[in-house]
């Protein structure tokens, strides 16, 4: 058995059963939040075999000697993993996205390397084996907001926007309310930013400044946390654009509510799942690892979580496991000639439909930003957050 600790997103029964009958050994799944996951990877590295943890934890997770590299060579589609984490874009033409891109923390000089200082020229070692991506933008109610902003929805300044005062609402997680504003603020006009994913202390401090402007003139209507809040919050009315997961959206247009991930044109925020193995694995348990790591770049695994709205970092793979109606909605941006379900089994979007911001390309070849929470002034900006929230 091997005993993993990550996300509700990615941590699902289905995949549990799926890699048990694929693999004759049972993986037991535990889902919680990312405070969890950090301290579980950190302080309890022997309560777990493998970590499903976000790139943007690395920093603090690699410099331990709780984990061990992985090797390429026994990976065995590695030569067909998406560019993001051979070289930081999409393709050649793309755009590297600021903040923690995650080849910042992909590689290490060799198998007892403890340093990401070198971490994205590509060697034979990986700190974790990517395997799902998320494309993330600005959560909209269409049919409440078009009519409130007299346009539709194409730039993150709308989440300050006047039009929504009293309507608008924040992740409350510093590092991505803090990046979602600083966007915001960017495309207003109203704040520039050196690197908007590393940000300065005055950074810090003008971007926090306008929001407890916008907090004190009533601006925001909520700080959500946990991800039914979200939904909650816009399948009401209460509020019509916020920073929002994919996967709430979809929630929302699973109740049959007009919702939207905006499609903006200054680009979108993202993230990625590794699965790291800690370093006390060793033996026959090591080669069930690597046989589990494997497995999820077999396809079915990348399916599963392409219907759920996010992408495999294998998709020729996936696309094995994907009718062509689904790899045209999902992939390729292209009218939905059928029902769109999700991976269990409701409908997620109508024939003719096209996905949220099109093609695979379009949305994941645009990231402009990466979620990061640890950089140097991460304590500031978490003790600044303090502040607004009490404002």
């Amino acid at each position: 058995m091997l005993r993993q600790v990550g996300l509700n997103v990615s941590n699902q029964a289905e995949i549990a059963a799926r890699a048990k009958e694929d693999l004759g050994f049972t993986v037991e799944q535990v889902a919680v939040d990312i405070p969890v996951i950090l301290s579980r990877g950190l302080a309890r590295p022997k309560s777990l075999d493998i970590l499903d943890a976000d790139y943007f934890m690395l920093p603090a997770l690699w410099p331990t000697e709780n984990f061990q590299a992985i090797d390429s060579r026994r990976i065995h589609r590695w030569d067909d993993v998406i560019g993001i984490y051979k070289t930081g874009k999409l393709l050649r033409d793309s755009v590297r996205g600021a903040g923690h891109n995650p080849i910042l923390s992909q590689y290490v000089k060799g198998p007892d390397s403890r340093s990401l200082d070198s971490a994205d020229e590509p060697t034979r070692w990986l700190t974790a084996l990517p395997y799902l991506q998320s494309i993330e933008s600005l959560g909209v109610r269409s049919d409440l907001a078009e009519p409130l902003l007299g346009r539709r929805v194409r730039h993150w300044s709308a989440l300050v926007h006047p039009a929504f005062s009293g309507r608008a609402a924040l992740q409350d997680f510093p590092a991505v309310g803090y990046l979602d504003s600083a966007l915001a603020f960017r495309s207003a006009g109203e704040a520039n930013y050196d690197d908007i994913g590393f940000p300065t202390k005055a950074e810090i401090d003008r971007t926090l400044k306008l929001l407890t402007e916008l907090k004190r003139a009533g601006h925001w209507r909520a700080l959500w946390g946990p991800f039914t809040e979200s939904v909650n919050l816009m399948a009401s009315g209460e509020v019509v654009i916020q920073s929002m997961w994919s996967q709430a959206v979809a929630a929302i247009k699973d109740l049959g509510i007009p919702a939207q991930a905006a499609e903006l044109d200054e680009g979108y925020r993202s993230w990625g799942l590794g699965l790291m193995i800690m370093s006390h694995v060793g033996g026959l348990k090591l080669e069930a690892a690597y046989d589990y790591l494997n497995w999820h770049y077999s396809g079915w695994p990348g399916a599963f979580f392409s219907r759920m709205g996010y992408y495999s970092a294998l998709p020729l793979a996936a696309r094995a496991f994907l009718e062509q109606h689904e790899w045209d909605y999902w992939y390729d941006g292209k009218a939905a000639p059928a029902e769109i379900k999700d991976p269990f089994g409701n409908v997620h979007d109508k024939p003719g439909a096209r996905r949220d911001g099109g093609s695979f390309r379009n949305r994941l070849g645009n990231v402009t930003a990466y979620n990061t929470v640890f950089h140097p002034n991460a304590e500031h900006l978490a003790s600044k957050w303090r502040e607004f929230r009490r404002a």
